[in-house]
């Protein structure tokens, strides 16, 4: 538990070693059975994050104007700017555009509610906002990837949907499962203080453990060819630049807490999903996985920024 503890308290370091120890492992070793761990790793990232989600608010009372604002936002906005990026920086290489699409396409994720919960946000905001996006998105991503990528690759519309499916439906029906059997076995109020905070510890060794994997299967790709890190960097960049700047000026419409979750509804995407997607159902979209790997350590950077910020970013005052 004290290396677990570790990892989430220095989740950008872990996030480095893993990468390096990516590189290294699978630069040495025949590392393609790999590839079979990344679904199950998957479950073990979604699975203790959903455990630790009040799931009976969805049936409260919710802020209409605020989740349709978020979901607009989540899927017009931010997947056209993510396939106009790709198209700018990346019109020969369809893989890396599909990676950014992926990115665009699943938002939310776990660290969507504990950035809210650090930056003193509405929190049951937050929690629809990551049930509706992540339901949301495996219905409409296998549309989207087929309409803006179809041309360029093969896109299994069907495997990619029972993919993501698998991924959320299964966890959240075995989530809910569980948190009813706790509840009952130890109390509600154990539940929420002693048992509850000990779940995300595993979502978190979860993220640590795809990266290694994903970083491991493409590290010859790596060692042959660095600079390609280097390519990768500036789309990054540019698209969550594009991502910040629209989410904070969306969220100028809404009070102070309600636009908090907004932010971290829309900034803060499921890459662990994303990845799981890329490697599972497309045969060649290593480099895109690559792509989504590297992204992980710029958008912890930016979420961290966004909590220490948000004095400056949600100023007090900010009323509807």
């Amino acid at each position: 538990m004290k290396v677990l503890q570790w990892i989430k308290a220095n989740l950008i370091w872990s996030i480095a070693i893993s990468i390096t120890l990516g590189v290294l492992v699978g630069s040495q070793f025949d590392v393609s059975w790999m590839r079979h761990l990344i679904m199950p790793l998957t479950f073990v990232l979604v699975y203790p994050m959903m455990v630790t989600l009040r799931l009976e608010t969805l049936l409260q009372k919710s802020n209409v104007k605020l989740q349709l604002m978020t979901q607009v936002v989540n899927f017009l906005v931010f997947p056209l700017i993510a396939y106009g990026i790709g198209l700018l920086f990346f019109s020969e290489e369809p893989y890396f555009r599909l990676g950014l699409l992926l990115i665009a396409l699943l938002p939310t994720s776990g660290m969507t509610i504990s950035w809210t919960v650090m930056a003193k946000g509405n929190v049951s905001e937050a929690i629809r906002m990551v049930v509706i996006g992540l339901l949301l998105g495996a219905l409409v991503s296998p549309l989207y990837i087929k309409l803006l990528m179809g041309e360029a690759i093969t896109v299994p519309v069907w495997n990619i949907m029972s993919q993501i499916l698998l991924v959320v439906f299964v966890p959240l029906v075995l989530a809910f499962v569980t948190q009813r059997i706790l509840i009952k076995t130890v109390g509600k109020e154990r539940f929420h203080t002693t048992i509850k905070p000990v779940f995300p510890l595993f979502s978190t060794l979860g993220v640590v453990l795809i990266i290694f994997v994903a970083i491991a299967l493409k590290a010859g790709v790596i060692v042959n060819n660095p600079s390609m890190i280097l390519i990768i960097f500036p789309p990054l960049i540019l698209m969550y630049a594009a991502f910040i700047l629209v989410s904070v000026l969306t969220s100028r419409l809404f009070p102070r807490e309600d636009a908090i979750a907004l932010v971290n509804g829309t900034l803060i995407r499921s890459l662990s999903i994303a990845l799981a997607i890329t490697l599972s159902a497309f045969e060649g979209a290593g480099i895109a996985a690559l792509l989504i790997a590297v992204a992980y350590a710029l958008q912890v950077q930016i979420a961290a920024w966004n909590v220490k910020l948000s004095h400056l970013i949600f100023p007090k005052e900010q009323i509807e």
